[in-house]
């Protein structure tokens, strides 16, 4: 039986470390494992009059039954002022809202992200763990990935091209896969 990942990258950026990192995961993950890639894009901010008026945006409950779905999630990490990203803030929000609150609940949860700074995404990471708290997620302690000089590490185009990260980030995806 196939393992599903539901993978998300908080950053919008065409050529995004932490989207070109999420991609390297789905080329890493082993057998048995798809890594699904979730879309950020079209999420609107959130706004209790809109979710009042309309319901779930179509975006966010693509998200949900992909989050539904899905065996694990892999949240894959910019860090922006030693934090969250707002806008990856904002969709897991999103997928909060509704049904999604019960679909996070003991879900489990990997964290790794990637910087042009030489920490990684130390910050960030810890940030989200009063959100994972918060969702009764399992997150995944065993393991942990930042990917720091990343300007260094990945082409134009966003694309992880470093063979050691790349070995890391295969043996972080393997440990992960065990415990999903």
């Amino acid at each position: 039986m196939t393992k599903t990942i539901l993978g998300l990258s908080g950053s919008l950026r065409r050529a995004s470390f932490n989207a070109g990192l999420l991609r390297a995961a789905a080329e890493v993950v082993p057998d048995g494992v798809k890594l699904e890639i979730g879309a950020i894009h079209e999420v609107p901010l959130y706004n209790g009059d809109l979710e009042k008026a309309s319901g779930l945006p179509p975006a966010v409950e693509v998200l949900q039954a992909q989050l539904q779905a899905a065996d694990g999630v892999l949240l894959v990490t910019p860090e922006y002022n030693n934090g969250i990203p707002g806008v990856f803030k904002n969709v897991i929000d999103w997928m909060s809202r509704g049904p999604g609150l019960q679909m996070w609940a003991g879900k489990p949860v990997a964290l790794i992200g990637a910087s042009p700074g030489g920490f990684g995404t130390i910050m960030a990471q810890n940030h989200w763990l009063p959100v994972l708290r918060t969702l009764k997620a399992d997150f995944w302690a065993e393991g942990r990935l930042m990917v720091s000089r990343a300007g260094d590490l990945f082409d134009e185009d966003g694309n992880l091209t470093d063979t050691d990260s790349r070995e890391r980030l295969a043996a972080f995806m393997d440990g992960f896969a065990k415990v999903i």
